[in-house]
This record gives structure tokens, C-alpha cells and sequence, in this order.
């Protein structure tokens, strides 16, 4: 399967999805006009992906996200989950900067129901 890289600007963030070390990041800010535009292509990629039923690390690096972005995000969880309830071996990481109160509570909250392994690490700028 071919990767997936959509490169971040201004308004969209860094998409890094590698199909051979079966590490999946997106990383930056996330605001774009058109959200389900930008994410319906992840979307694809990701069910395309797990229905090879491979073991992988799904990571977010998020500065900052809208509402809609957060919706997309809660979406891209929500099929993780079900990978994972559907005996696939996936562990999602949420990174944060440091000091950033607001991006940790929000991995907080989308994490905290999942039955899948979820670490929420710190990391200094």
C-alpha cells in the first residue's frame, strides 16, 4: 500500500501516514476551510489501511485544532476503536506541548473511554 503524505500549510496539518513503518502521524495546526475535504481523503486511506489488519502506532502532535477539525479527529478515533474491538493491535498516542493545558485535556477526553492503548506524552518545544 502506498503511504500517505499531505504536506501541512497554514490552515491544514502534516499528514505522515507510512504504510512500511506502521507509524501514522498527524501533526500541527488544524483549521482548514473545508474540513471533511481535507479529511475524507485520511479517512479513505486509514479503512484502506486497517483492513490489511496490520499492527501500528497512530500518533497526533496537535498545536491547535477547530471545531471541526475535532470532530474529525474524534472520527479518525472512533474507526481506530473499532479497529481495535475488531481484534486489531493499534496504540494511539497523543503528544502535547508542556505547558498546553488545553491540547492535553482534549486527549484526555477523547481517550479516556477507548479500550485501546492510549499514552498521553509531554514533549517541550
Amino acid at each position: 500500500m502506498e503511504n500517505l503524505y499531505i504536506s501541512p500549510d497554514k490552515t491544514t496539518p502534516e499528514v505522515d501516514f507510512n504504510s512500511v513503518t506502521n507509524i501514522l502521524k498527524i501533526s500541527g495546526e488544524s483549521f482548514p476551510e473545508n474540513s471533511s475535504g481535507f479529511y475524507d481523503p485520511v479517512f479513505k486511506w486509514l479503512r484502506e489501511y486497517t483492513a490489511g489488519k496490520p499492527s501500528f502506532t497512530f500518533e497526533f502532535k496537535m498545536v491547535y485544532f477547530n471545531t471541526s477539525s475535532s470532530k474529525a479527529i474524534l472520527d479518525l478515533i472512533t474507526i481506530l476503536e473499532e479497529y481495535h474491538n475488531s481484534g486489531g493491535n493499534v496504540k494511539l498516542i497523543w503528544h502535547y506541548e508542556e505547558d498546553d493545558d488545553d491540547i492535553m485535556e482534549s486527549g484526555q477526553e477523547f481517550t479516556e473511554k477507548l479500550n485501546l492503548h492510549c499514552e498521553l506524552i509531554p514533549y517541550q518545544d
